[in-house]
């Protein structure tokens, strides 16, 4: 009852978070704006958001195709359609909760083709820091092939505004002493409670899923033809670029932007959907503030941040319902063969 109620306090929190910020978008609008994005919405080619949604699948399969050479080295060969239902599924349940996903795709791996969780989370960890180190790299190339379009915006839009709110303490001296401080009070926390942490049911969870994790880091190193891991990262990753780049061709005015302003949407835009479940409502807003710096109207980047995140939204939800449909017939089929095994063994 309690798991339950946390879980639903979780679920109301993020939502009333992505609806603040749904509020935050548009309250400031003027009624001509509002009048051209409605505009904008009934305008917009969404032959291309077919495409970005065709894309999106295709990037989700071949990451169940990564996650799979991944779980071999340890032994296990599970199908590429139960992977890649886990995959999809893992992403809706993200929606609900963040990082939720990530046990949740794990756990239909261990329910349907009988893998360890600790194992299977172990190289979902690894996946997942591969592509923090990806998302890395693309952000230090698009700070640098960017660098002064994108240090004017951090200047106007955040460090002077941090800097007033904290204009009685210099800023860099505040986040230094206050990383110092956290950091000094978990070692202290660690020292005085070291034996009971080690008993408590979190401890001992830390410790079976940082082993589970060294086992899929192993795997890593063990994989048979590393050239073909390397070749799928680089298209997943390529694969979400133009996702976002082809819904800029749902509009006259973004259809001219270049390959730079697509990297940096990919980039920003994956921070806002980091910080809440699918980006709701944060997700838009950092479009049309990207957007805005290569001078495309508020109007015009906010419909395009509401098409591309709607798109993308819609494919996860729709793919994942399917997929949780299709999984259940599977069980139903496999528990009507064992039963008529067990019948005809008497």
């Amino acid at each position: 009852m309690k798991k339950n109620l946390i879980t639903a306090i979780k679920l109301l929190f993020f939502l009333a978070l992505g609806i603040l910020l749904v509020w935050l978008s548009i309250k400031d609008l003027t009624e001509e704006e509002r009048k051209a994005i409605i505009i904008s919405f009934k305008k917009a080619d969404y032959r291309w958001v077919i495409l970005s949604i065709v894309l999106g699948v295709i990037s989700h399969l071949i990451r169940a195709v990564r996650w799979r050479r991944l779980l071999k080295p340890m032994g296990y060969n599970p199908s590429i359609k139960n992977t890649f239902f886990a995959v999809l599924i893992g992403y809706f349940a993200n929606y609900a909760i963040p990082r939720l996903g990530e046990i949740t795709r794990c756990g239909i791996l261990n329910r349907y083709e009988k893998i360890p969780i600790n194992k299977s989370l172990g190289t979902v960890i690894t996946e997942r820091a591969l592509d923090m180190l990806i998302f890395f790299i693309l952000f230090f190339i698009t700070v640098l092939t960017q660098y002064e379009r994108l240090n004017n915006y951090l200047q106007t839009e955040i460090y002077d505004q941090l800097s007033e709110k904290f204009s009685f303490f210099s800023l860099d001296h505040f986040v230094g002493f206050t990383l110092l401080g956290i950091l000094g009070l978990i070692i202290i926390l660690f020292l005085i409670f070291k034996k009971k942490l080690e008993t408590s049911k979190l401890y001992i969870k830390t410790k079976e899923i940082s082993i589970g994790f060294l086992h899929g880091l192993k795997s890593l190193f063990k994989i048979k033809n590393p050239l073909l891991f390397i070749l799928e990262s680089i298209a997943i990753w390529t694969l979400y670029f133009f996702m976002v780049y082809v819904c800029f061709f749902c509009f006259p005015q973004t259809s001219s932007l270049g390959i730079e302003a697509g990297l940096a949407v990919l980039v920003i835009g994956s921070i806002g959907i980091m910080i809440t479940p699918g980006g709701i409502g944060l997700y838009p807003i950092i479009v049309q503030k990207t957007l805005a710096l290569y001078f495309i109207t508020k109007a015009t980047s906010l419909a395009l941040g509401w098409i591309s995140w709607t798109a993308q939204t819609l494919m996860i939800i729709v793919a994942g319902s399917i997929s949780l449909i299709l999984l259940s017939f599977q069980k139903r089929k496999n528990d009507t063969i064992r039963n008529s095994k067990i019948k005809n063994s008497r």
